[in-house]
């Protein structure tokens, strides 16, 4: 009963947030938080940085995962010092990457991919994890099931990318392909899951000149798929069903990934099937092959040691640090400019 109350928690808390976002976040009005004077100018204005909503839904989106992960790694038994350890050094691997693939595949210079990322840290997570296991055994004394801590890998995840969403909502990327060209069954089926973008600093207004069209919402779509996922996943895990909620994450969030693809009308590469849907489709028969060398005892857990862990000044000091570094990383805009001036009310003086 007290997995079910957690599990329904999330979903009633996260349901007004996506309702509100899938309708107000396509408005001009929900790209820029505000604009930071830089340089002053020559004619006397400034030069402005724009922080963004994509990053503070980014932000939002890292923290959420890795509290998510923390919880149901917690509840495994897993120690808090082991789950750091992790979290960091997996880190440390994929935000790089999701710049540096991202250039390499769309050859732009300002530019990021979560695709890359999460390839990324599917192909050495489990190595890390094993590696971790191996050095808290020999150094702490501390054992953990390796397989309970990478279904929660994959789960935070899940619920991380389908939270992101919202981002790319924001920003007016990753969008679909107009409703009046999408397949018959689409339009017919699917009428209803559009999304109609406005302002001409959104990425689907400069790129594809799409603004004021309905869009098939494939941000939306996304962010409810990869959610759905990631409950039914955390009920798995703790249900002690580690391999079960392993790949169920992996193959509702690889799975989507390369069919909405194939429904999208930004660039992903010159090629017909994109490096993205290669990655993703590989990651399918690699995650099968993972469940045969990580076999799962299937031990249970306890969500309240996980919630326990959580309530912890140390770790919540944590997340902070996570959220103003992702927010600094992806919120601060390269492709959007603005210009300040500031001038005195004199009928206040």
């Amino acid at each position: 009963m007290q997995n079910w109350i957690f599990v329904s928690a999330m979903a009633l808390l996260l349901t007004p947030i996506y309702i509100w976002s899938f309708k107000s976040l396509p408005r001009e009005r929900w790209q820029i938080i505000c604009a930071v004077p830089v340089r002053k100018m020559a004619d006397g204005s400034w030069q402005g940085l724009n922080l963004t909503f994509y990053g503070l839904f980014n932000a939002m989106a890292l923290c959420a995962a890795v509290t998510l992960v923390l919880i149901l790694t917690g509840a495994a038994g897993v120690d808090l010092r082991v789950f750091a350890a992790i979290i960091v050094v997996l880190l440390g691997f994929c935000l790089p990457a999701s710049s540096l693939v991202a250039r390499w595949v769309e050859k732009k210079p300002h530019t990021f991919s979560v695709g890359a990322a999460s390839f990324l840290g599917i192909v050495i997570g489990p190595w890390l994890v094993l590696l971790m296991e191996m050095a808290s055994t020999r150094l702490l004394g501390i054992t953990f099931e390796t397989m309970a801590v990478m279904s929660a890998l994959m789960v935070g995840y899940s619920m991380g990318e389908g939270i992101g969403r919202l981002a790319c909502i924001s920003f007016g990327c990753c969008y679909g392909r107009p409703m009046d060209r999408m397949p018959p069954v689409v339009q017919r089926y699917f009428s209803w899951a559009t999304l109609t973008y406005s302002g001409n600093t959104k990425k689907i207004a400069y790129a594809h000149h799409l603004d004021g069209k309905k869009i098939f919402a494939i941000p939306a779509v996304t962010a409810v798929l990869y959610t759905a996922g990631a409950l039914a996943g955390t009920l798995l895990v703790l249900e002690g069903k580690y391999a079960p909620a392993y790949f169920l994450c992996l193959l509702v969030t690889q799975g989507w990934r390369f069919l909405s693809e194939f429904l999208r009308a930004d660039f992903r590469g010159d090629r017909r099937i994109s490096v993205y849907q290669i990655m993703s489709l590989l990651t399918i028969p690699y995650a099968l092959l993972i469940l045969l060398l990580f076999p799962s005892t299937g031990t249970g857990a306890d969500i309240r040691a996980g919630l326990h862990a959580f309530w912890n000044p140390a770790v919540i000091l944590f997340l902070q640090v996570l959220w103003i570094i992702m927010f600094l990383r992806t919120g601060r805009s390269d492709v959007t400019g603005s210009a300040l001036s500031f001038h005195v009310h004199r009928d206040r003086i």
